[in-house]
């Protein structure tokens, strides 16, 4: 499920948020999830589902704002952002009551922000009305920085850009994993999934973000942003990418995707052939 979610600072001079805000809006997520449901939080936070995965996601923050260093310094109180979980639909109204009013506040070690949640609003899933198992084909875009990459002997990620020979081959087999996480081992085996790069015109743009800056645990990380990929997946499949983000730290808001087409008529006889 997907949601849009509007932010109001309530400072009267103005507000400053870090460059790098993904890990604390996160932390602050984890909090309101831990104020409404501790279990659930506390699975999220220590556990997750198989192989550590969180599933679930948020897009990069939609404000107006001048840079100082590596501060946003905000210019309108309004900030707004796509959140999604892969939870089922009668989860719904729960998760809207949790974050209703709340309080999200943003900091690092140098600022804090706080926000008031003025809205949240449900968002339809455009995939609504199609089997769970019906071979579709979407094409999407980042929302928020797509981290794609595999790891080296060393235990560190080698960061792939859409251009390089084995981004495609690690993007699904980040996706079969959290398949396998959300089904099992053998569902995620027996799928077919496709994914094909897309580009603008104008070129893909490189991110790199600092994750726990200003600690022992500091990491940075490199994504990209500007590019299509166009998907072709069972439904539920797909509605996996679109819930709990594709790539790596999705829960850290990377990887979240935006619809920009779907093609439900396939032949699909083709991909029955190659299943079997």
């Amino acid at each position: 499920m997907r949601f849009k979610i509007k932010l109001e600072n309530k400072s009267e001079n103005g507000a400053t948020i870090p460059i790098n805000y993904q890990y604390p809006l996160s932390a602050a997520i984890y909090k309101i999830l831990a104020k409404g449901d501790v279990n659930y939080a506390h699975f999220l936070h220590e556990e997750g589902y198989g192989k550590g995965y969180k599933f679930f996601t948020f897009s990069d923050l939609k404000l107006k704002y001048r840079r100082e260093d590596d501060r946003f310094i905000l210019l309108n109180p309004q900030v707004e952002f796509i959140i999604c979980f892969h939870l089922p639909e009668a989860s719904r109204t729960f998760v809207e009551g949790l974050f209703r009013s709340e309080e999200i506040v943003i900091a690092d070690h140098e600022s804090q922000t706080s926000f008031i949640v003025d809205s949240i609003i449900a968002l339809e899933n455009p995939l609504k009305g199609y089997a769970a198992n019906e071979m579709i084909q979407v094409i999407v875009k980042p929302a928020s920085a797509l981290f794609v990459g595999y790891k080296k002997d060393s235990g560190n990620y080698e960061f792939l850009d859409p251009d390089h020979e084995r981004f495609s081959e690690s993007f699904i087999n980040t996706w079969a994993n959290k398949i396998a996480a959300a089904w099992d081992e053998k569902t995620a085996l027996d799928s077919i999934l496709m994914v094909e790069v897309e580009k603008y015109k104008q070129p893909f743009r490189s991110r790199l973000i600092t994750i726990k800056a200003a600690s022992d645990a500091e990491t940075k990380i490199k994504g990209y942003l500007n590019f299509k990929l166009k998907l072709t997946a069972e439904r539920r499949f797909i509605d996996l990418l679109l819930h709990a983000g594709a790539g790596l730290y999705g829960a850290q808001g990377m990887g979240c995707l935006e619809l920009i087409n779907k093609k439900i008529n396939l032949a699909k006889t083709k991909y029955q052939i190659k299943s079997q």
